[in-house]
């Protein structure tokens, strides 16, 4: 039996719309458990981002609670979910946000030396040993502008684990990214999750969802489907492909 690392019960997530209500998430009871790369799924619009915020607490939610580690941080203060987002959970958008006018390495120790809890010389060698796994060591002291956008997504991928959280959170960490640096970004969090990293992403690209070891579906703000995959192999990528388009063709998506 695997360990769940974040719950969701009866959450919903509302908004006032034209005298009325906009259900976005739709009393969703759901568990992400630890080692899982689980990967959401769904139409533009059904709430897949919306969820992601919700359970990581960076959005509150209308009802329902979220719970992680026995706690329920949907009734936290923010800036105890502030230490929790420091801490325990890291974030991959679409959008890298690194600081402009920081080199990749610091953009990365930034985040580090923001966690009290990290002595300063653990900060710079894991950065150093991130960016090597990133294969950025050599720009490590350019700014954003002057590396690709892959490299940069490599980057805050980086910065993400830096704290070595028990959940990364990713948000269409591909959307903004050419096919080759796609492939590249999707190996590292492959990789990152082989080596044991929970992670929770909301994609709309199938070369992603691939990637996935439990796919969720998400339809007018509800849990519709789900799919338990093995780890990913390159050499069966076609196979699951044809298993995940069936699935996918199931849910109407």
């Amino acid at each position: 039996m695997k360990d769940i690392i974040l719950s969701a019960r009866g959450l919903c997530k509302s908004y006032a719309h034209n005298g009325g209500q906009n259900h976005i998430l739709n009393h969703i009871d759901l568990d992400i458990y630890k080692g899982d790369f689980t990967v959401v799924m769904g139409a533009s619009g059904s709430g897949k981002s919306t969820l992601l915020y919700t359970m990581s607490g960076m959005d509150s939610a209308t009802a329902g609670k979220v719970i992680y580690q026995g706690n329920t941080i949907t009734e936290f203060k923010e800036d105890k979910l502030a230490k929790l987002r420091q801490g325990d959970f890291g974030f991959v958008f679409q959008q890298m946000h690194l600081v402009s006018n920081l080199s990749l390495f610091e953009n990365v120790a930034v985040t580090g030396y923001l966690n009290k809890n990290i002595p300063g010389a653990e900060v710079g060698k894991r950065v150093k040993e991130l960016l090597e796994k990133m294969g950025l060591t050599p720009m490590s002291k350019r700014l954003p502008s002057q590396v690709s956008g892959g490299e940069q997504q490599r980057a805050a991928i980086a910065r993400a684990v830096v704290n070595r959280p028990d959940l990364l959170f990713a948000d269409e960490p591909t959307g903004a990214l050419n096919r080759k640096n796609t492939i590249e970004v999707l190996n590292l969090l492959t990789e990152l999750n082989k080596e044991g990293q929970s992670i929770l992403m909301v994609t709309h690209d199938m070369k992603a969802a691939l990637r996935a070891t439990r796919l969720l579906y998400l339809e007018d703000g509800k849990i519709t489907g789900e799919l338990t995959l093995p780890p990913y192999q390159p050499l069966e990528e076609k196979s699951r492909e044809t298993q995940v388009d069936a699935w996918l063709s199931s849910m109407e998506w």
